[in-house]
């Protein structure tokens, strides 16, 4: 590498003798080298000289070269090192680059894989013959200074044998791409003063034992007892539960409170059982398919989630296991999620309470792009949670794909972690003891560098992808390999009877007493703590059976607004805003005086200013959420005199109160999926919060949908999961193409059931203020998504009264307030969102005092009794048209049709206006826009043509 460097850097190659010449001219005469050459060597007399002294000048090194070339040739000039002194010295270079060599590539060598498929490679790096050592070499001794074997001198041959021991057994550590010297060395210290070798007591081993019996012990009961019955079995992974037994043991005794697991289905029903402590019984209804709550839906017992609270020599530690689909690596966001909330609570700003740990598989981890996603929140401020634990079950095989020609394009499947620099730790699976070992140093790293770390356990899959797979149709020398393997347990337990730790019956009288636990429905798991609650737990019973229809007051009175108002339009002195952003503020004081009408952002910050002020925390996270995409938010603002990059800002709504709730805002890494998860897992941890993501666009929702089908919209009718997240989509057709228009509405509502979500899409900015403010105050907590506006952040129109915030609500619909005779009335235009605006200006052009505009603000659970008291304003009422901006397959029309038919009477005619059915949400034609615009528009009051529909 560094010969790489320099060929290849400016400084050096070719270029060397050119920039000494320079600057020997420059040291000469600083005026006869050209400007820029001379800024780079005047800022390297500003480092100190060979005395410490920054004032101590460079001098040329001509004249001192030609001094020493003429005191050679007078023979003044004598050697000081003999020539056998100069080998020994080559030499201790050269063990150096070795002790370098093992600690980048001995985990190459590592003897990781218990079914042995493979060859040890060749990396000549690793002998000591490619460094010129020989045999005669291998007792002479060396300086092992920089090393941690314990010994200051030590013969070639003994720290060859070190390094093998440490890097290349049965743990394969990789961590030296690590740029921070410090946890670089600190792994190095834990590794080589043990040489990456247990040495436990007696007891812990037989604890050992007894935590793979019990793993052995659940997927051959079940094997028997539910033939055939999914469970994705643990089988050939057996050591990963004596792993667990130890990350929650370690983690307690080190302070941690709080663990959430986040894992696919290997292996789930055993963590289940014999880590988290559910009793058999409980498992075994599920396999019987009976369950202890009915819910509208349910889920699979390899998809349930759990908790509990267990003893550990710190005190209880309390466990969850994350709901998941089978989505394998979805839940990594929504438990990291999770766990910030639940920091937050506890302001554990650092981590140490409330610890995450991720079960990957091989093939989920290297493939799927929400691993790269969450692993870049890792240390970023609004997402980080203290470093995460990672665990492998690496079964070396994804379905049926096994060969590594076609299962990643790295050597390990663990790769991606080093894009955040978190250290690896390969381990042989089918050594328990340095399973646990690694399991232990990965948890002492993370507690004390706050940083991911990952436990990669190299294991088999004894069956198949599922029970009722045959896995050798496809991998038939693997599982030739698999079919003769005795298993972990048996190999382990077999050790430690030849060792003496454990009497040659032992190992049956564990079998036989974990089975008779299992016959009789008795926990595995001792000490489970029972009616435990922490200090932290969150109790959403008060959110439970409520309904949508549930009143709330979110009036505030006029002089509240306008105090608010003046809190968030104070600005610091000698705080320099941009003249643009100086007057927003200006005109958002004018606003809170009641001088002008409240525009859209003012009505965000004044409702976010009353809940923080009352109690309830604001988080609001998205790419461009600090500003806001269109610049209506300006949240955080910047001193355009800042002289440093990390300060300078100001956020309004974190003063609003000396003692208020948070107010945080983030704009985020470049990721929807990841994000999104993250603020669901955040809120379904935080019901008393205000929990907001906002897209950059609404169409890049369509980048996390994922988390919507399998969590947000689907979460608490398969898990009784509830949540309280706001979706911001902005949503509205203006030209800007098929990637800059639509949020999708249509998916969002054919998704809705089961009340499950509620679907917004307000026009006025008391609109938003009043929805904001319910989504807290009234007790019902469901995701909420607002196809939030563009051009109305701006338009007068959309702007509201301060009047307007300090009475009334939200309004499901908005009836037409501007008609003069109800009785005229014989067309009746329906519709959501900005077209409204459009619709209101084109009725005041044609005259048009015999139609109606009505606004449907909220489409799900779609608003009856509302539209109902409507349709009996306008007793004449006969055309009844749906009017959208989307395509006749897209938006409300086709949800809303029979809603809208059940409100008609037999007198009433349906008909469409909108755009044409269409493959793309938009066209990206400016003038084609306009002219399919004005067409919908004219639709919208012309005689009803196509299908048209009745009751």
């Amino acid at each position: 590498m560094m010969r790489q460097f320099q060929v290849n850097s400016y400084l050096f190659g070719g270029n060397a003798p050119y920039v000494e010449e320079l600057y020997e001219r420059y040291l000469d005469n600083p005026g006869s080298v050209p400007d820029r050459w001379r800024a780079y060597f005047d800022q390297m007399q500003l480092v100190p000289a060979a005395d410490g002294k920054s004032s101590t000048p460079d001098v040329a090194h001509a004249p001192i070269v030609e001094s020493f070339a003429l005191r050679a040739k007078a023979g003044t000039l004598r050697p000081s090192v003999a020539p056998t002194d100069l080998s020994v010295a080559r030499k201790q270079v050269h063990v150096q680059s070795i002790i370098a060599a093992y600690r980048f590539l001995g985990s190459r060598w590592a003897d990781l894989d218990p079914l042995k498929r493979q060859e040890r490679p060749k990396i000549p790096e690793l002998e000591p013959g490619f460094y010129d050592l020989n045999e005669a070499d291998m007792d002479t001794e060396f300086s092992a200074a920089n090393t941690y074997f314990g010994q200051e001198q030590m013969t070639l041959r003994d720290i060859v044998k070190a390094l093998r021991q440490t890097y290349c057994g049965t743990i394969g550590p990789e961590f030296m791409y690590i740029a921070d010297p410090a946890q670089k060395r600190w792994l190095q210290q834990r590794l080589e003063s043990i040489r990456s070798t247990p040495n436990f007591l007696q007891e812990k081993k037989r604890h050992i034992l007894n935590r793979l019996t019990a793993a052995e012990g659940l997927e051959r009961y079940l094997h028997t007892k539910y033939v055939g019955q999914k469970r994705f079995s643990l089988e050939g992974g057996e050591s990963f539960i004596a792993a667990m037994d130890e990350l929650i043991q370690r983690a307690g005794e080190s302070g941690v409170e709080e663990i959430v697991i986040g894992m696919a289905h290997r292996g789930r029903v055993n963590v289940l059982v014999n880590t988290l402590g559910k009793t058999p019984t409980e498992l075994f209804a599920e396999f019987e398919g009976k369950a202890a709550i009915e819910l509208p839906a349910g889920d699979v017992k390899y998809h349930l989630g759990f908790s509990s609270d267990v003893s550990t020599p710190g005190g209880p530690v309390h466990l969850s296991l994350a709901f998941n689909p089978s989505h394998l690596e979805i839940v990594n966001p929504v438990v990291e999620g999770s766990v910030r909330a639940r920091q937050e609570r506890r302001g554990d700003h650092r981590g140490e309470k409330v610890l995450p740990v991720l079960v990957h598989g091989d093939a989920s981890f290297a493939g799927q792009g929400v691993v790269m996603e969450t692993l870049s929140l890792a240390q970023t401020r609004g997402y980080g949670t203290g470093g995460t634990v990672h665990i492998v079950i690496n079964n070396q095989i994804g379905f049926t794909t096994s060969d590594p020609r076609d299962s990643r394009s790295s050597l390990y499947c663990s790769d991606v972690v080093k894009m955040i620099e978190a250290p690896v730790l390969h381990v042989n699976g089918d050594d328990p003891e340095a399973v646990v070992l690694a399991t232990g140093i990965a948890m002492d790293f993370r507690q004390e560098f706050g940083m991911d770390v990952v436990l990669d356990i190299v294991c088999f899959r004894r069956l198949g992808h599922n029970e009722q797979d045959t896995p050798a149709v496809t991998q038939p020398l693997m599982y030739k390999k698999i079919g003769t393997h005795p298993g972990v347990r048996k190999l382990y337990a077999d050790k430690l009877v030849t060792q003496g730790t454990a009497a040659s019956d032992e190992p049956e009288a564990m079998t036989r007493a974990y089975r008779l636990a299992l016959d009789q429905g008795r926990q595995t798991v001792d000490p489970v703590l029972t009616n435990f609650k922490g200090q932290y737990a969150v109790d959403w019973s008060p959110y439970l059976n409520r309904k949508w229809t549930d009143s709330a007051d979110t009036a505030i009175p006029v002089t509240e607004l306008k105090r608010l108002a003046q809190r968030i339009t104070t600005v610091p002195d000698n705080f320099k805003l941009h003249p643009l952003v100086e007057k927003v503020i200006a005109d958002r004081r004018s606003m809170g005086a009641g001088k002008i009408p409240i525009d859209w952002g003012m009505a965000e910050h004044l409702s976010f200013a009353s809940l923080v002020a009352s109690g309830y925390p604001v988080r609001i996270t998205g790419q461009d959420s600090g500003r806001g995409t269109f610049s209506h938010r300006h949240a955080v603002l910047h001193d355009q005199n800042r002289e440093k990059w990390d300060v300078g800002t100001y956020v309004p709504l974190q003063n609003v109160l000396d003692k208020q709730a948070p107010f945080t805002v983030i704009d985020s890494v470049l990721s929807e999926e990841a994000v999104l998860g993250f603020e669901y897992g955040f809120s379904s941890a935080a019901p008393n919060a205000l929990v907001i993501w906002e897209a950059q666009f609404g169409d890049f929702v369509n980048g996390a949908q994922v988390v919507i089908d399998q969590f947000i919209a689907s979460g608490e009718v398969k898990w009784g999961r509830q949540s309280g997240l706001v979706l911001m989509l902005p949503h509205g057709y203006e030209g800007q193409g098929p990637e800059h228009s639509s949020a999708r509405l249509e998916r969002f509502l054919q998704l809705s059931a089961d009340n499950n979500l509620q679907v917004v899409q307000p026009t006025t900015a008391a609109q938003i203020f009043h929805l904001l403010r319910r989504q807290m105050i009234r007790m019902f907590r469901k995701p909420l998504v607002i196809m939030s506006p563009k051009s109305l952040l701006r338009h007068k129109d959309a702007a509201s009264e301060l009047v307007d915030l300090a009475r009334g609500e939200f309004r499901t619909v908005i009836p037409d307030a501007s008609l003069s005779d109800p009785q005229k009335v014989r067309r009746a235009i329906l519709c959501s969102g900005k077209v409204y605006y459009e619709l209101k200006t084109e009725r005041e052009e044609r005259k048009a005092d015999d139609t109606a505009l009505i606004r449907v603000e909220q489409l799900y659970p779609f608003p009856h009794k509302a539209l109902t008291a409507e349709f009996k304003r306008l007793p004449n009422l006969t055309d009844v048209v749906w009017c959208q901006d989307e395509p006749q397959n897209m938006g409300a029309w086709f949800y809303v049709q029979h809603h809208l038919l059940e409100e008609m009477s037999d007198q009433h005619k349906l008909g469409y206006a909108g755009r044409p059915a269409s493959a793309s949400p938009a066209v990206g034609y400016y003038a084609k826009h306009i002219e399919q615009q004005k067409a919908l528009i004219d639709a919208a009051f012309a005689k009803l043509k196509g299908l048209v529909l009745h009751r």
